[in-house]
């Protein structure tokens, strides 16, 4: 007998669903894509992403029945950006457009709930900007006061697509309520959102752990897609989905996403304080914490300049590693991790070939990673066990041995990591598995893992240590952070 899961990831520029099995195989999937537009970066409509989703569902369905007994599938999540959210009125109706997390315009309603939150909450999430669900709440009410008078409940994206599947809008979960103010390590909305805000306090809703059921599919839908009355699971924002799915959900797991930027997530059993605001942390569902902090480094400079003959220069930089040169490949002015330095500039080494460029500028994000992962032992007093790895920069078998050896520590590239796939998983842990490290430990898997090599490690920890002079010199960093490997 198997069982089979189901996962629905809303993104800015579309909808995936998948449909995995209890093993994590993947079964089938189905897609629509959204055109990006300015507009679309700021509001969206949710009517369209469900629409999106049913259909989507609808396809995945049809192409797997024959397959498949339908009757077999158990549950289904939802994961969506975080910071989305969506006013509904008293009959569950948008009021307005979803206010997209890329939304610039509370920018000065986020300064003014982090500031809030600091002198009257400092102990819970501070960390407010413009992409926050709480400044696009404020910004609403000083924008819209009429339409504000009939909001019923604010909601967010997840919540949307997982009430129009079980009809109850009134559930979210830890990682999507943190930003929009919930104190995850008390379980409660703070007093400060309705006496300081302008935020009534019927409008939050109840917040639970990512994986606890929310409801059952609405009967209609069951018979319009074939499937029984499944389960419908509370789901997570797409970081921590995406985290998930890599299988990065045991104190000490940490999982690098190499793509457009750096982006590292992983769980610890203490909460991270972290006074500079580098990092923030979610809850995980077994009460562990998942901190983590995204970076404006990462490989967009391979597609900037080095991606017409990628594949010979992947060839050289195995011939050339370690090159002991020092790059920083930051393709924007300012940094934010994992240090915060809005006067940070890239460099790259003086005279150097096109090949060798190419290879330092792995390197250097491979030291910048390092250094990451030191500053989140100095803060959290434990210790990184296991590094996963996805994105684009996990599949090049020499940046995966660079990484190794500038970290120490074996690299485990990830297979199916999506936020699709990681809301399955969670489905799974709240319809089968009972708990998410069991979900994950069952479905998700490692394609390879690269260890260090002791001569290459050496040579790296030199040059790690004249990349933090550097760092130092031109004022990024303050200096060194105590924990050296």
């Amino acid at each position: 007998m198997h069982a089979y899961f189901l996962g629905i990831d809303v993104g800015t520029q579309g909808v995936r669903v998948v449909l995995l099995d209890e093993l994590g195989a993947t079964i089938g999937s189905s897609e629509q894509v959204f055109p990006l537009t300015p507009d679309s970066r700021e509001e969206q409509s949710p009517e369209m992403w469900w629409v999106a989703a049913y259909e989507c569902l609808r396809s995945l369905l049809i192409s797997v029945k024959d397959d498949i007994h339908l009757n077999d599938i158990k549950a289904l999540s939802v994961t969506s950006t975080s910071g989305t959210v969506i006013p509904l009125d008293g009959r569950n109706e948008p009021l307005h457009h979803a206010l997209m997390y890329s939304d610039t315009r509370p920018t000065a309603e986020g300064k003014h709930c982090r500031e809030i939150a600091e002198r009257f909450h400092p102990e819970g999430y501070t960390g407010f900007n413009a992409s926050s669900g709480l400044s696009k709440m404020v910004w609403y009410f000083n924008h819209f006061p009429e339409k504000a008078a009939h909001i019923h409940t604010w909601i967010h994206a997840t919540d949307f697509v997982i009430g129009k599947l079980c009809g109850d809008y009134s559930v979210t979960d830890y990682t999507n309520a943190l930003k929009s103010g919930f104190d995850v390590a008390k379980g409660e909305w703070p007093a400060y959102l309705t006496f300081h805000l302008p935020v009534q306090k019927h409008w939050l809703q109840k917040v639970v752990p990512s994986g606890t059921p929310v409801g059952s599919l609405l009967p209609a839908l069951a018979e319009n897609l074939g499937l029984k009355q499944i389960q419908i699971i509370a789901g997570m924002t797409d970081g921590c989905a995406s985290q998930v799915a890599s299988g990065a959900v045991r104190p000490g797991d940490w999982n690098t996403t190499i793509g457009t930027t750096l982006v590292v997530k992983g769980v610890t059993v203490r909460e991270i304080r972290d006074p500079e605001g580098r990092l923030y942390s979610h809850r995980h569902p077994e009460g562990y914490w998942m901190p983590g902090g995204a970076g404006n480094i990462g490989a967009d400079w391979v597609s900037a300049g080095f991606s017409e003959d990628l594949a010979a220069l992947t060839k050289a930089a195995a011939t050339l590693i370690p090159t002991g040169l020092l790059a920083y490949p930051l393709m924007q002015p300012g940094e934010r991790f994992p240090f915060i330095a809005p006067q940070a500039r890239g460099f790259a080494p003086a005279d150097a070939t096109r090949e060798a460029l190419f290879t330092a500028n792995m390197e250097g994000v491979a030291l910048v990673e390092r250094y990451a992962y030191e500053m989140i032992e100095s803060l959290s007093g434990e210790e990184v066990g296991a590094v996963f790895t996805a994105g684009g920069g996990s599949n090049s078998d020499v940046w995966l041995t660079i990484r190794a050896n500038v970290l120490n520590r074996p690299v485990h590239k990830c297979g199916n990591v999506t936020g699709a796939a990681g809301a399955a998983v969670v489905a799974a842990a709240g319809a089968h598995y009972g708990t998410l490290t069991k979900a994950a430990s069952a479905m998700t898997r490692i394609e390879k893992t690269v260890h260090p090599e002791p001569a290459l490690v050496h040579a790296y920890a030199r040059q790690y240590r004249n990349f933090i002079q550097i760092l130092t010199e031109k004022g990024f960093i303050p200096g060194p952070v105590p924990i050296t490997h």
